[in-house]
């Protein structure tokens, strides 16, 4: 292949018009449309560039005989720990190739992927917009290591719906959670579930709460447990009977203050 074949073949497989390629390079379009032409040739520079911008090797785009884009001869195929690796490269290395929609929605570009990813669909290291995806991702639907959105999920997630290893939000879910309403291995909570349960209202196998607890173990003004109760109010072991919900329905009507009245309904929801 020519030059010219191979450039106009990379410039297509990475969504580039003319007029874009010709931008990045500080050219005009012309000057892109002679070389795909194999009527001109870019300068060193500007060759420099393009590879750079492929992920090829300027002997690739200059050599007609070299159908290679690392620009040596290929290795035999084999199942080799490097092979594996060059090609877990080169796929990242595609997936991350800056590819970006000219059909724009909501003041944002269709879909962007890239290192720096900002779209109505966007994917990248750093990726941002309605429906995200990302090592860093913030958006409406957020999803990454480091994960900001409404709802979001991640290694380390924060949004109003929010999930992950160590998850903060309205909602919370993960190993590692806080929220108004949580659950987890580890959970903190105005409403709280979890193994090790904190909040207000707690329901798990350690169960701490300031109002009602219950649990395997539960420590609260209202504690129920399976082995152990601890309620400075009142204290219940093993079932409840429908004298003893009637009894806990009760006081929390009495002694919980107004603006708890939503996680109180929740509770006594959950103890009926």
């Amino acid at each position: 292949m020519t030059f010219g074949e191979k450039l106009s073949r990379l410039r297509k497989e990475n969504n580039y018009t003319q007029e874009q390629l010709a931008d990045i390079l500080a050219v005009s379009r012309q000057s892109v449309s002679k070389w795909e032409s194999d009527l001109a040739y870019p300068e060193t520079e500007k060759l420099i560039r393009l590879a750079k911008l492929f992920d090829c090797s300027t002997d690739y785009l200059l050599k007609e005989d070299c159908d290679n884009k690392n620009g040596y001869a290929r290795k035999p195929e084999g199942n080799s720990l490097e092979t594996i690796s060059v090609n877990a490269k080169g796929l990242l290395a595609s997936l991350m190739r800056e590819r970006k929609s000219e059909k724009m929605i909501f003041g944002m570009p269709l879909y962007h992927i890239g290192k720096n990813a900002r779209g109505f669909f966007a994917l990248g290291c750093k990726a941002r917009g309605f429906f995200s995806l990302g090592l860093m991702s913030r958006g409406i639907f957020s999803m990454g290591l480091l994960s900001l959105g409404v709802v979001s999920i991640g290694l380390l997630s924060l949004g109003l719906l929010s999930a992950g290893i160590l998850s903060a939000g309205i909602v919370a879910a993960g190993s590692i959670a806080l929220g108004l309403l949580s659950a987890g291995a580890i959970s903190i909570g105005v409403i709280s579930f979890g193994a090790l349960s904190i909040g207000e209202f707690s329901v798990g196998a350690y169960a701490i709460g300031e109002y009602a607890a219950v649990g395997d173990t539960a420590r609260a003004m209202i504690a129920v447990g399976d082995s152990e109760a601890n309620g400075s109010v009142h204290s219940f072991l093993g079932e409840l009977t429908k004298t003893d919900i009637s009894l806990i329905k009760d006081w929390l009507d009495a002694n919980v203050p107004s603006y708890l009245s939503w996680a109180k309904e929740i509770f006594k929801f959950y103890i009926s």
